[in-house]
C-alpha cells in the first residue's frame, strides 16, 4: 500500500501521522520527498528502513496524541548510533495530518504555530528547506519536496570541479553525497571525514549508485577507485589524463581488480574545455544519459 492510500483511508476514522524527508546531506537512505503514513496499527511508505525509520515511527506514533496539524522538524546526523556510514544528515518533518487535499499537486507549505498551512504552489517560487542550519520556525514557507527517481551520486572531492558539479545539480534528478578529507575545504553540503572513512564510504556504494572521484591527491584517488570498483556501483568515474588512466589500470590489473566499469576521463565526448563549469556540465550530462536501472526503480 502507498502512503497516500493509507492516509486517505484512515483520516476519517483515526489519527494519521506523516513523516517527510525535507532535506538530506551526504549519503542518506532516501532523498527529499520520501514519506511514510503511520497510524496506531499500520504504516505505509518508507524513508529507507533501518534505525532511522524505526526511531521516526516511534516519533510519529507519539504525535498521534497531539491535535491535528501538530508538527516537529528534526535533524538526524547519520552515524554509528543510527547504523549509517558516510556521515550524512537528514532533516525530517513529523506531523499529525489534518487533511489529504494537497497530496497530488505542487504545494507551498507554511509552518504555523497552530498547524501546517498548505496551498497550491502555482507559478510562485519557493526555496526548499536546507539540510543544515537553524531549524525552520513558525512562519517559514517552502516548496513541499516531491519524491522522484534520483540517481544517488557519491562525489569525492570539494575542489574547483567538485564545487562546480555540486553548484549545477539543483533541479536535476540526482541525490548528492559529497565528501572531502580536508577540513579547510568545508562548504555547505560537504561531509568532511578522514581518508579511511572516505574509502569505506566508496566501498559501500550500492548497485544504484554513481561514484565520481576527483580529489586533490592521486594516492587517495586510487584507493577510492579500487574501493568503488569492488563495490556494486553502476558507474565509477575518475577525473584524469590518459597517463593517469594507464597507470591506474596497470595497478588495478596487478591487484586483480576488475576495472571494466571505470570511466576515465569523465564527461560526454566532444566537450573538451578544461574550465570547472565546462567539466561539470559534461559530467552531469554523462550521468543523466545513464539508462534507468532496476536498482534505481527499486530505490525510488
Amino acid at each position: 500500500m502507498m502512503w497516500q492510500e493509507l492516509a486517505r483511508a484512515a483520516l476519517g476514522c483515526e489519527p494519521v501521522a506523516l513523516v517527510t524527508v525535507l532535506a538530506t546531506e551526504g549519503s542518506a537512505p532516501r532523498g527529499p520527498g520520501a514519506r511514510m503514513a503511520i497510524t496506531a496499527g499500520e504504516m505505509a511508505g518508507t524513508i529507507g528502513g533501518g534505525r532511522l525509520e524505526h526511531q521516526l515511527v516511534a516519533q510519529a506514533r507519539a504525535i498521534l496524541a497531539h491535535p491535528a496539524g501538530s508538527w516537529r522538524v528534526q535533524d538526524y546526523p547519520l552515524g554509528p548510533l543510527l547504523g549509517q556510514c558516510c556521515g550524512g544528515r537528514v532533516r525530517v518533518m513529523v506531523e499529525r495530518l489534518a487533511d489529504a487535499a494537497w497530496f497530488d499537486a505542487p504545494t507551498l507549505t507554511t509552518l504555523r504555530e497552530g498547524g501546517v498551512e498548505r496551498r497550491a504552489l502555482g507559478d510562485r517560487s519557493a526555496m526548499a528547506i536546507p539540510a543544515r542550519g537553524p531549524l525552520p520556525a513558525p512562519g517559514f514557507a517552502f516548496a513541499e519536496p516531491q519524491d522522484c527517481k534520483r540517481l544517488p551520486l557519491m562525489l569525492f572531492g570539494a575542489g574547483h570541479v567538485g564545487r562546480a558539479i555540486a553548484r549545477r545539480m539543483g533541479g536535476l534528478p540526482l541525490s548528492l553525497g559529497w565528501y572531502d578529507c580536508r577540513p579547510d575545504y568545508d562548504a555547505p553540503g560537504v561531509v568532511i571525514a578522514p581518508e579511511d572513512e572516505l574509502v569505506e564510504c566508496a566501498a559501500s556504494a550500492r548497485g544504484d549508485h554513481a561514484v565520481l572521484i576527483l580529489t586533490h591527491d592521486h594516492g587517495l584517488d586510487y584507493r577510492l577507485v579500487a574501493a568503488a570498483l569492488r563495490s556494486r556501483a553502476r558507474f565509477v568515474g575518475l577525473i584524469g589524463s590518459a597517463t593517469k588512466r594507464a597507470r591506474f589500470l596497470a595497478r588495478l590489473r596487478a591487484e586483480g581488480v576488475d576495472a571494466s566499469r571505470l570511466t576515465c576521463p569523465i564527461g560526454i565526448p566532444g566537450i573538451t574545455g578544461k574550465e570547472p563549469d565546462t567539466i561539470a556540465i559534461a559530467v552531469l550530462a554523462q550521468l543523466l544519459s545513464l539508462p534507468q536501472s532496476a536498482a534505481m526503480e527499486q530505490a525510488a
